[in-house]
Protein backbone atom coordinates (compact mmCIF):
# COMPACT_ATOMS: atom_id res chain seq x y z
CA UNK A 1 0.00 0.00 0.00
CA UNK A 2 1.40 3.34 -1.05
CA UNK A 3 1.70 5.86 1.73
CA UNK A 4 0.82 9.49 1.09
CA UNK A 5 3.83 11.79 0.99
CA UNK A 6 4.71 13.25 4.37
CA UNK A 7 4.02 16.92 4.85
CA UNK A 8 7.18 18.63 6.13
CA UNK A 9 6.88 20.11 9.58
CA UNK A 10 6.61 23.91 9.44
CA UNK A 11 9.67 25.98 10.19
CA UNK A 12 10.18 29.64 10.95
CA UNK A 13 11.09 30.09 7.29
CA UNK A 14 7.62 28.86 6.26
CA UNK A 15 5.90 31.27 8.63
CA UNK A 16 8.16 34.11 7.52
CA UNK A 17 7.06 33.50 3.93
CA UNK A 18 3.39 33.48 4.98
CA UNK A 19 3.90 36.76 6.84
CA UNK A 20 5.60 38.29 3.82
CA UNK A 21 2.54 37.51 1.72
CA UNK A 22 0.12 38.99 4.27
CA UNK A 23 1.92 42.13 5.42
CA UNK A 24 1.65 45.41 3.56
CA UNK A 25 4.78 46.71 1.86
CA UNK A 26 5.03 49.39 4.53
CA UNK A 27 4.77 46.89 7.39
CA UNK A 28 7.21 44.42 5.85
CA UNK A 29 9.73 47.17 5.22
CA UNK A 30 9.33 48.57 8.72
CA UNK A 31 9.74 45.21 10.46
CA UNK A 32 12.51 43.91 8.18
CA UNK A 33 14.82 46.90 8.13
CA UNK A 34 17.74 46.49 7.61
CA UNK A 35 17.57 42.97 6.18
CA UNK A 36 20.51 43.72 3.86
CA UNK A 37 22.75 45.01 6.67
CA UNK A 38 25.96 43.28 7.72
CA UNK A 39 24.95 42.93 11.37
CA UNK A 40 21.49 41.57 10.58
CA UNK A 41 22.99 38.85 8.36
CA UNK A 42 25.86 38.06 10.69
CA UNK A 43 23.56 37.59 13.68
CA UNK A 44 22.03 34.65 11.82
CA UNK A 45 25.17 33.29 10.16
CA UNK A 46 27.25 33.44 13.35
CA UNK A 47 25.28 30.62 14.96
CA UNK A 48 26.51 28.33 12.16
CA UNK A 49 30.11 28.95 13.21
CA UNK A 50 29.51 27.09 16.48
CA UNK A 51 29.52 23.30 16.42
CA UNK A 52 27.75 21.01 18.86
CA UNK A 53 29.69 18.21 20.59
CA UNK A 54 27.00 15.82 21.87
CA UNK A 55 27.24 13.42 24.78
CA UNK A 56 25.84 9.93 24.23
CA UNK A 57 24.33 7.05 26.21
CA UNK A 58 22.34 9.30 28.49
CA UNK A 59 18.69 8.89 29.40
CA UNK A 60 16.96 11.65 27.47
CA UNK A 61 13.62 9.89 27.11
CA UNK A 62 11.99 12.79 28.96
CA UNK A 63 13.15 16.37 28.38
CA UNK A 64 12.37 19.41 30.48
CA UNK A 65 12.79 22.73 28.66
CA UNK A 66 11.67 24.90 31.58
CA UNK A 67 13.85 27.67 32.97
CA UNK A 68 13.61 30.36 35.64
CA UNK A 69 14.01 33.99 34.55
CA UNK A 70 14.01 36.76 37.17
CA UNK A 71 12.49 34.34 39.64
CA UNK A 72 9.63 33.24 37.37
CA UNK A 73 9.37 29.77 35.87
CA UNK A 74 8.86 29.63 32.10
CA UNK A 75 8.14 26.48 30.12
CA UNK A 76 10.69 27.36 27.46
CA UNK A 77 13.89 29.45 27.45
CA UNK A 78 12.53 31.56 24.59
CA UNK A 79 10.68 34.81 25.29
CA UNK A 80 9.33 37.61 23.12
CA UNK A 81 11.39 40.79 23.02
CA UNK A 82 10.04 44.34 22.66
CA UNK A 83 9.00 45.31 19.13
CA UNK A 84 6.93 48.26 18.00
CA UNK A 85 3.48 48.71 16.51
CA UNK A 86 2.04 45.21 16.27
CA UNK A 87 -1.10 46.71 14.77
CA UNK A 88 0.75 46.78 11.46
CA UNK A 89 0.82 42.96 11.57
CA UNK A 90 -2.62 42.07 12.98
CA UNK A 91 -5.79 43.85 14.15
CA UNK A 92 -5.41 42.43 17.67
CA UNK A 93 -1.83 43.74 17.83
CA UNK A 94 -0.07 43.18 21.17
CA UNK A 95 -3.13 41.54 22.70
CA UNK A 96 -2.64 38.62 20.32
CA UNK A 97 1.12 38.51 20.85
CA UNK A 98 0.66 38.40 24.62
CA UNK A 99 -1.94 35.63 24.32
CA UNK A 100 0.42 33.57 22.18
CA UNK A 101 3.20 33.94 24.74
CA UNK A 102 0.87 33.18 27.66
CA UNK A 103 -0.34 30.01 25.92
CA UNK A 104 3.26 28.77 26.00
CA UNK A 105 3.87 30.04 29.55
CA UNK A 106 6.72 32.26 28.52
CA UNK A 107 7.48 35.95 28.88
CA UNK A 108 6.78 38.95 26.69
CA UNK A 109 8.35 42.39 26.88
CA UNK A 110 5.73 45.00 26.02
CA UNK A 111 7.23 47.89 24.08
CA UNK A 112 6.61 51.53 24.89
CA UNK A 113 5.78 51.76 21.18
CA UNK A 114 2.94 49.25 21.58
CA UNK A 115 -0.52 50.06 20.21
CA UNK A 116 -2.25 48.71 23.32
CA UNK A 117 -1.76 49.98 26.85
CA UNK A 118 -0.04 48.19 29.69
CA UNK A 119 -3.41 47.71 31.31
CA UNK A 120 -5.16 46.35 28.21
CA UNK A 121 -2.48 43.72 27.65
CA UNK A 122 -2.58 42.72 31.31
CA UNK A 123 -6.36 42.32 31.19
CA UNK A 124 -6.09 40.17 28.06
CA UNK A 125 -3.61 37.77 29.68
CA UNK A 126 -4.20 37.63 33.45
CA UNK A 127 -1.79 34.71 34.05
CA UNK A 128 0.83 35.95 31.61
CA UNK A 129 4.49 36.70 32.30
CA UNK A 130 4.82 40.36 31.37
CA UNK A 131 7.73 42.79 31.40
CA UNK A 132 7.72 46.45 30.29
CA UNK A 133 10.24 48.15 28.02
CA UNK A 134 10.37 51.82 29.02
CA UNK A 135 11.79 54.86 27.28
CA UNK A 136 13.78 57.62 28.96
CA UNK A 137 11.84 60.88 29.37
CA UNK A 138 12.97 64.34 30.41
CA UNK A 139 10.00 64.57 32.79
CA UNK A 140 10.86 62.21 35.63
CA UNK A 141 7.43 62.66 37.12
CA UNK A 142 6.07 61.08 33.95
CA UNK A 143 8.55 58.23 34.30
CA UNK A 144 7.41 57.64 37.88
CA UNK A 145 3.81 57.42 36.67
CA UNK A 146 4.78 54.87 34.01
CA UNK A 147 6.67 52.78 36.56
CA UNK A 148 3.65 52.87 38.87
CA UNK A 149 1.34 51.84 36.02
CA UNK A 150 3.56 48.87 35.20
CA UNK A 151 3.69 47.74 38.82
CA UNK A 152 -0.09 48.07 39.29
CA UNK A 153 -0.77 46.12 36.09
CA UNK A 154 1.35 43.18 37.22
CA UNK A 155 4.47 43.65 35.12
CA UNK A 156 7.38 42.06 36.91
CA UNK A 157 10.45 43.73 35.35
CA UNK A 158 11.54 46.89 33.57
CA UNK A 159 13.60 46.63 30.38
CA UNK A 160 15.70 49.56 29.20
CA UNK A 161 17.26 49.81 25.75
CA UNK A 162 20.73 51.31 26.11
CA UNK A 163 22.03 51.10 22.54
CA UNK A 164 19.84 53.77 20.97
CA UNK A 165 21.32 57.24 21.57
CA UNK A 166 19.23 58.56 18.69
CA UNK A 167 15.76 57.35 17.78
CA UNK A 168 14.97 56.58 14.11
CA UNK A 169 12.80 59.67 13.65
CA UNK A 170 15.70 61.81 14.91
CA UNK A 171 17.91 60.48 12.11
CA UNK A 172 15.51 60.28 9.16
CA UNK A 173 13.53 63.50 9.38
CA UNK A 174 11.29 62.83 6.40
CA UNK A 175 7.57 62.68 7.31
CA UNK A 176 6.12 59.17 7.19
CA UNK A 177 2.53 58.26 6.39
CA UNK A 178 1.51 55.24 8.46
CA UNK A 179 -1.25 53.37 6.57
CA UNK A 180 -3.33 52.52 9.66
CA UNK A 181 -4.54 54.69 12.53
CA UNK A 182 -2.40 53.91 15.54
CA UNK A 183 -2.11 55.04 19.13
CA UNK A 184 0.83 54.79 21.52
CA UNK A 185 -0.72 54.73 25.02
CA UNK A 186 2.48 53.71 26.84
CA UNK A 187 4.43 56.81 25.89
CA UNK A 188 2.21 59.71 26.94
CA UNK A 189 -0.57 60.22 29.47
CA UNK A 190 -2.61 61.75 26.66
CA UNK A 191 -2.35 61.26 22.91
CA UNK A 192 -0.13 63.86 21.18
CA UNK A 193 -1.97 66.41 19.03
CA UNK A 194 -0.16 65.14 15.92
CA UNK A 195 -0.36 62.00 13.79
CA UNK A 196 2.50 59.51 14.35
CA UNK A 197 5.08 59.92 11.61
CA UNK A 198 4.30 63.59 10.99
CA UNK A 199 6.76 66.46 11.41
CA UNK A 200 4.71 67.80 14.32
CA UNK A 201 4.79 64.43 16.05
CA UNK A 202 8.55 64.25 15.65
CA UNK A 203 8.98 67.66 17.27
CA UNK A 204 6.63 66.64 20.08
CA UNK A 205 8.65 63.48 20.74
CA UNK A 206 11.98 65.31 20.61
CA UNK A 207 10.74 67.67 23.30
CA UNK A 208 9.65 64.81 25.57
CA UNK A 209 12.25 62.06 25.23
CA UNK A 210 15.68 62.16 26.84
CA UNK A 211 18.06 61.06 24.11
CA UNK A 212 20.77 60.15 24.60
CA UNK A 213 20.34 58.62 28.02
CA UNK A 214 23.25 58.09 30.43
CA UNK A 215 24.22 55.78 33.26
CA UNK A 216 22.82 58.39 35.64
CA UNK A 217 19.39 57.86 34.07
CA UNK A 218 19.71 54.11 34.49
CA UNK A 219 20.65 54.57 38.13
CA UNK A 220 17.64 56.84 38.65
CA UNK A 221 15.28 54.16 37.36
CA UNK A 222 17.02 51.53 39.49
CA UNK A 223 16.48 53.77 42.53
CA UNK A 224 12.82 54.46 41.73
CA UNK A 225 11.36 51.00 41.22
CA UNK A 226 11.27 47.83 43.24
CA UNK A 227 11.03 45.78 40.04
CA UNK A 228 14.04 44.02 38.52
CA UNK A 229 15.78 46.12 35.86
CA UNK A 230 17.21 44.61 32.67
CA UNK A 231 19.53 46.51 30.32
CA UNK A 232 19.10 45.54 26.67
CA UNK A 233 21.78 46.36 24.12
CA UNK A 234 25.00 45.51 25.96
CA UNK A 235 27.89 44.39 23.72
CA UNK A 236 31.03 45.37 25.64
CA UNK A 237 32.59 43.90 28.76
CA UNK A 238 33.01 47.41 30.17
CA UNK A 239 29.30 48.18 29.83
CA UNK A 240 28.39 44.81 31.33
CA UNK A 241 30.44 45.64 34.41
CA UNK A 242 28.86 49.10 34.58
CA UNK A 243 25.41 47.51 34.39
CA UNK A 244 26.19 45.29 37.36
CA UNK A 245 27.56 48.28 39.27
CA UNK A 246 24.29 50.13 38.61
CA UNK A 247 22.33 47.27 40.14
CA UNK A 248 20.96 45.73 36.94
CA UNK A 249 19.31 42.38 37.55
CA UNK A 250 19.70 41.27 33.96
CA UNK A 251 21.66 42.04 30.81
CA UNK A 252 20.41 41.28 27.32
CA UNK A 253 23.26 40.91 24.85
CA UNK A 254 21.75 42.64 21.83
CA UNK A 255 22.68 44.73 18.82
CA UNK A 256 19.09 45.79 18.09
CA UNK A 257 18.84 43.27 15.28
CA UNK A 258 21.15 45.40 13.18
CA UNK A 259 18.76 48.35 13.25
CA UNK A 260 21.23 50.66 14.98
CA UNK A 261 25.00 50.63 14.37
CA UNK A 262 25.82 48.30 11.47
CA UNK A 263 29.10 46.41 11.63
CA UNK A 264 29.03 45.47 15.32
CA UNK A 265 29.69 41.86 16.40
CA UNK A 266 27.06 39.16 16.21
CA UNK A 267 25.49 38.69 19.63
CA UNK A 268 26.39 35.00 19.91
CA UNK A 269 30.07 35.94 19.40
CA UNK A 270 29.95 38.50 22.22
CA UNK A 271 27.96 36.37 24.65
CA UNK A 272 30.79 34.35 26.32
CA UNK A 273 32.78 37.47 27.17
CA UNK A 274 29.74 39.14 28.73
CA UNK A 275 28.86 36.05 30.75
CA UNK A 276 32.40 35.84 32.07
CA UNK A 277 32.50 39.57 32.91
CA UNK A 278 29.21 39.45 34.80
CA UNK A 279 30.34 36.45 36.83
CA UNK A 280 26.86 35.44 37.94
CA UNK A 281 26.02 38.83 39.45
CA UNK A 282 23.17 39.32 36.96
CA UNK A 283 21.26 37.09 34.58
CA UNK A 284 22.41 37.22 30.96
CA UNK A 285 20.12 36.85 27.96
CA UNK A 286 20.61 37.09 24.20
CA UNK A 287 18.64 38.27 21.21
CA UNK A 288 19.47 38.53 17.54
CA UNK A 289 19.61 35.82 14.88
CA UNK A 290 17.73 33.06 16.71
CA UNK A 291 15.92 31.05 14.04
CA UNK A 292 16.11 27.40 15.16
CA UNK A 293 16.07 25.25 18.26
CA UNK A 294 19.76 24.50 17.82
CA UNK A 295 20.41 28.25 17.90
CA UNK A 296 18.68 28.32 21.29
CA UNK A 297 20.75 25.35 22.47
CA UNK A 298 24.01 27.02 21.45
CA UNK A 299 23.10 30.27 23.20
CA UNK A 300 22.24 28.43 26.41
CA UNK A 301 25.50 26.48 26.25
CA UNK A 302 27.44 29.72 25.94
CA UNK A 303 25.82 31.13 29.07
CA UNK A 304 22.49 32.73 28.17
CA UNK A 305 19.69 32.02 30.61
CA UNK A 306 17.16 32.51 27.84
CA UNK A 307 16.88 34.06 24.39
CA UNK A 308 14.49 36.67 23.06
CA UNK A 309 12.96 36.74 19.59
CA UNK A 310 11.68 39.82 17.77
CA UNK A 311 11.00 39.48 14.06
CA UNK A 312 9.92 35.80 14.27
CA UNK A 313 7.17 36.73 16.74
CA UNK A 314 5.94 39.38 14.31
CA UNK A 315 5.93 36.82 11.50
CA UNK A 316 3.77 34.54 13.63
CA UNK A 317 1.45 37.42 14.47
CA UNK A 318 1.00 38.33 10.81
CA UNK A 319 0.62 34.67 9.86
CA UNK A 320 -2.22 33.83 12.25
CA UNK A 321 -2.58 36.19 15.21
CA UNK A 322 -2.19 34.69 18.68
CA UNK A 323 -2.13 31.16 17.28
CA UNK A 324 0.66 32.13 14.91
CA UNK A 325 2.76 33.52 17.77
CA UNK A 326 2.11 30.35 19.73
CA UNK A 327 3.12 28.28 16.69
CA UNK A 328 6.45 30.09 16.40
CA UNK A 329 7.19 29.32 20.05
CA UNK A 330 6.04 25.71 19.67
CA UNK A 331 8.38 25.21 16.72
CA UNK A 332 11.34 26.52 18.68
CA UNK A 333 10.37 24.47 21.73
CA UNK A 334 10.05 21.25 19.72
CA UNK A 335 13.29 21.87 17.85
CA UNK A 336 15.08 22.63 21.12
CA UNK A 337 13.70 19.50 22.78
CA UNK A 338 14.87 17.35 19.86
CA UNK A 339 18.29 19.01 19.83
CA UNK A 340 18.61 18.45 23.58
CA UNK A 341 17.85 14.75 23.14
CA UNK A 342 20.43 14.36 20.39
CA UNK A 343 23.00 16.31 22.42
CA UNK A 344 22.44 14.22 25.55
CA UNK A 345 20.66 16.86 27.63
CA UNK A 346 17.51 15.95 29.54
CA UNK A 347 17.09 19.34 31.19
CA UNK A 348 18.37 22.88 30.77
CA UNK A 349 20.97 22.52 33.53
CA UNK A 350 22.55 19.68 31.51
CA UNK A 351 23.46 22.18 28.79
CA UNK A 352 27.07 23.04 29.55
CA UNK A 353 29.76 25.13 27.77
CA UNK A 354 31.57 21.95 26.70
CA UNK A 355 28.64 21.24 24.38
CA UNK A 356 29.74 23.99 21.97
CA UNK A 357 33.00 24.55 20.11
CA UNK A 358 33.79 27.33 17.65
CA UNK A 359 34.44 25.95 14.18
CA UNK A 360 37.94 27.45 14.18
CA UNK A 361 38.89 24.85 16.79
CA UNK A 362 38.64 22.26 14.04
CA UNK A 363 40.80 24.21 11.63
CA UNK A 364 38.04 25.85 9.64
CA UNK A 365 39.58 29.10 8.36
CA UNK A 366 38.30 31.94 10.50
CA UNK A 367 39.60 33.99 13.38
CA UNK A 368 41.81 32.64 16.17
CA UNK A 369 40.79 29.23 17.47
CA UNK A 370 39.14 29.44 20.87
CA UNK A 371 37.47 26.29 22.23
CA UNK A 372 34.28 27.52 23.85
CA UNK A 373 34.46 24.81 26.51
CA UNK A 374 36.86 27.04 28.48
CA UNK A 375 33.90 29.26 29.34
Amino acid sequence: MDRPPRTPLPTLVDIEQSAREKLSEFAWGYYSRPEDGQTYRDNIEAFKRYRLVPRNLRDVSIRDTSVTVLGTRMDIPVAIGPTAMHLLAHPDAELATAKGAAAMNTGMVLSSWANHSLEEVAEATPPGIRWFYMLFFKDRGHMKRLLARAERAGYTAIFLTVDQPLLPFQIDTRPVTIPVRIRLPNIFDEEPPHAPGSAGYREYMNAALKQPATWEDVQWIRDNTSLPVVLKGILSVEDAKMAVACGANGICVSNHGGRELDGVPATIDVLPDIVRAVGGKAEVYLDGGVRTGTDVLKALALGARCVFIGRPALWGLAHNGAEGVQQILQILRDELSLAMARAGCAKISDIQPSLVVHQSYYGVPTRKAVPMSKY
